[in-house]
């Protein structure tokens, strides 16, 4: 007679249960047609199966991969996306916001739509777009250049559009427009006739650098010119082109007093009309010498 094994109960519940066998049957641990947990627990005491922990990531490493994710799903590379979503729900650390979100994600692929946009991008073809913004307001334009850019760990799509409406830049730069590609609605994008534009409007900004950060900036891609004026020999002339001036406002405002936009008057005045929001916002006026009174 063969030797019979040693017979352990396991005490646990239906859904351990189920995930067990769901478990084994992944590994092709199987009595017949049926998943057998027996196989998977020999397999674990004898060292064919290695168990690890499940809960030792960090808040910060869970947080920096679901930023991940997100940005895959914003670059329309969902495929990969889903492989690392996939990943983080096998994480016992997921917080039960998360792994829903997760699940839901999983469920329901985003953007189906973007592989179409980039080939009408590829293929320079004009095309129509739905768009909700931040209000929730619905707007339609007629997009006749556009390009994917990453903002503040977010993917836009810069374009040049034929309506204005609503619009509130410079008005030379008034048809530039940049949506948040996870505002854009499902199905929304159609093609349409019409001509490609070469790149989106700009307008030439002249700014100076004080200080420090004259002498610690560094000259980025898009700048046509970078250097110290003759007669101010502390002073950084910077100089080049800019598509929206609410990007550019962002960028410039935390160099606070060390840089001066020179030109045109019309972002200058774009600049001082934060300026001036920021002091109203803390109860400041600004003299007539440029100084700021207040408490």
């Amino acid at each position: 007679m063969g030797r019979r094994g040693q017979s352990i109960t396991l005490s646990v519940s239906e859904r351990d249960k189920a995930q067990l066998e769901a478990l084994a049957q992944e590994l092709g641990m199987m009595w017949g047609d049926r998943p057998n947990i027996t196989k998977l627990v020999e397999a674990i005491a004898r060292r064919q199966l290695l168990v690890g922990k499940n809960n030792d990531w960090s808040e910060a490493r869970i947080q920096m991969l679901n930023r991940v994710r997100q940005f895959l799903i914003d670059a329309g590379q969902v495929e990969d996306a889903e492989a690392l979503a996939s990943l983080l729900l096998e994480r016992g650390e997921l917080s039960a916001p998360l792994r829903k979100e997760i699940e839901h994600f999983l469920e329901t692929p985003p953007f189906p739509w973007r592989t179409e946009l980039d080939s009408y991008i590829r293929r320079q073809q004009p095309f129509r777009l739905a768009y909700q913004d931040a209000a929730e307001r619905a707007w339609s334009f007629t997009i006749r250049f556009a390009r994917i850019a990453a903002r503040e760990r977010r993917q836009y799509l810069e374009c040049w559009v034929e309506e204005v409406e609503g619009g509130e830049d410079i008005p030379e730069l008034v048809h530039n427009r940049s949506l948040r590609i996870d505002r854009i609605p499902e199905a929304a994008v159609v093609p349409i006739r019409g001509e490609w534009l070469p790149d989106l409007a700009q307008v030439k900004v002249e700014m100076h650098l004080f200080a420090g950060l004259a002498f610690a900036y560094r000259a980025k891609p898009q700048d046509e010119v970078s250097e110290w004026i003759p007669d101010r020999p502390d002073v950084r002339r910077v100089m080049r082109p800019i598509t929206q001036t609410f990007w550019f406002v962002r960028e410039v405002l935390p160099y606070g007093g060390d840089c001066e936009v020179i030109s045109p008057a019309s972002v200058r005045d774009k600049v001082k009309a934060e300026m001036q929001r920021m002091c109203s916002r803390y109860g400041l006026t600004v003299s007539e010498s440029g100084e700021p009174d207040g408490n």
